[in-house]
């Protein structure tokens, strides 16, 4: 067994997110181990750019709204407890609904290949943003 070294939180870089964003490393998982958990804490209206994950990410809500978009406009909303799961190479973005912060755990794995975890792609617009929610029925 080992305790893990807790890293310093970190400001999370303006080329994959617009807005102000932290994140605290839960863990970066060493060989042969693939897994990846950051807690990420987002200001109001704060979200990352489009991206897209090899193997896919899951996203559990800590607190705050969180809103979810995908390439075909839907955005979700997302609250306390709940856990979205984004399959591998869905394009796709995470932030702060513009009214309140919001912090979830992200998790993902790496790949054992070589080839990039995340694939960064453009800012999202105002406008795919500010796009119509729906909520998840249970």
């Amino acid at each position: 067994m080992e305790f893990i070294k807790q890293q310093p939180s970190s400001k999370a870089p303006a080329v994959w997110f617009t807005g102000d964003v932290w994140w605290d490393v839960i863990v970066a998982g060493q060989e042969p181990s693939r897994m990846r958990a950051n807690l990420v804490r987002f200001a109001p209206s704060a979200r990352t750019h489009w991206h897209s994950h090899a193997l896919g990410q899951t996203l559990h809500i800590v607190s705050g709204v969180a809103l979810i978009g995908t390439r075909d406009g839907t955005v979700f909303e997302a609250h306390p407890g709940e856990t979205v799961a984004c399959p591998p190479h869905e394009e796709h973005w995470h932030g702060a609904a513009p009214d309140r912060f919001m912090e979830h755990i992200a998790l993902w794995e790496g790949t054992d290949d070589g080839t990039p975890e995340t694939a960064w792609a453009e800012p999202v617009t105002d406008q795919q943003y500010n796009g119509p929610r729906t909520t998840h029925n249970q």
